[in-house]
């Protein structure tokens, strides 16, 4: 019969043995995504990652848990979720599937993003948070505008009034209050003229010319009845009554005189003396 010894050096017995110490040496999955050269070995971390996430999800939906044991797995959801982005990022380096693409979402599609924090998702019972049901709550959505090309698509000939004479009522009443228009300008327009002339001729009736010259005799008895209601007083001019003419010419002279006395030295002054006096003025 064999001693100890010799069974533990047979093939089988190292094989177990190989077995054995492979099970207590567990490798770590590397940090870094870069730091993992082999397509097969980044696969099998992306696949380990993925079980994670499935456990974590699983246990989060335990509402009992607390809210801060609830809110320390949605952390570590989350965490990852960005790391199995990592590894699928390294997998397409190492020219293997895009699981980015060709993957299933399923565990994505478990969390909700609020709106406006693109990134972080909340699960399970994590949805139901104090705080957070909160900005889940849909708000009302506001009105959408119309962008300029749907705005145009309902201008036409229509809208800029192009087709209002097609009905046929347009243009009757268009005539119609054409011509009213046209009967109260002229109306207007004919006050105005005969107010003007009106006017004009009143002006002139009042405004007496200054160089009319009345000769008209005066009649013996409308002069007999003047003196009968003044009293009988006349008054008869002895002296000679110059014409507009006359005063004229006097005013004319008195002009000259006044500038030459002005402007015209004595020696000149004297010679238009002498001239007047030679000629008789």
């Amino acid at each position: 019969m064999a001693r100890n010894a010799e069974k533990a050096m047979t093939a089988l017995a190292r094989f177990r043995q190989a077995q054995l110490e492979e099970g207590k040496v567990k490798e770590r999955r590397p940090f870094l995504a870069s730091e993992c050269s082999e397509l097969p070995k980044a696969e099998k971390w992306r696949r380990q990652i993925i079980s994670e996430i499935s456990k974590k999800v699983a246990q989060i939906q335990n509402a009992g848990l607390g809210e801060f044991k609830i809110r320390d797995l949605n952390d570590e959801i989350n965490k990852l979720l960005r790391e199995k982005g990592h590894w699928e990022v390294r997998i397409k380096e190492l020219r293997g599937p895009d699981y980015r693409r060709i993957g299933p979402r399923m565990l994505d599609h478990e969390g909700k993003e609020v709106p406006g924090n693109r990134g972080y998702k909340y699960f399970g019972a994590a949805r139901d948070l104090p705080g957070v049901r909160e900005l889940f709550e849909k708000e009302p959505t506001p009105a959408q505008r119309r962008t300029r090309a749907e705005l145009m698509k309902d201008v036409d000939a229509e809208y800029y009034g192009y087709r209002d004479e097609d009905d046929g009522v347009l243009l009757p009443l268009e005539a119609l209050h054409e011509k009213q228009a046209i009967q109260e300008a002229v109306q207007k327009w004919k006050t105005e003229k005969e107010s003007r002339l009106s006017g004009e001729k009143q002006q002139e009736e009042e405004e007496e010319s200054i160089y009319s010259v009345h000769n008209e005799e005066p009649d013996e008895e409308n002069h007999e009845e003047q003196e009968a209601e003044e009293g009988g007083v006349t008054f008869i001019a002895h002296v000679p009554v110059p014409s507009q003419k006359e005063v004229e010419e006097a005013l004319v002279r008195r002009k000259k005189m006044e500038l030459l006395q002005r402007y015209a030295s004595e020696t000149l002054q004297a010679q238009s003396q002498e001239a007047r006096t030679l000629l008789g003025l």
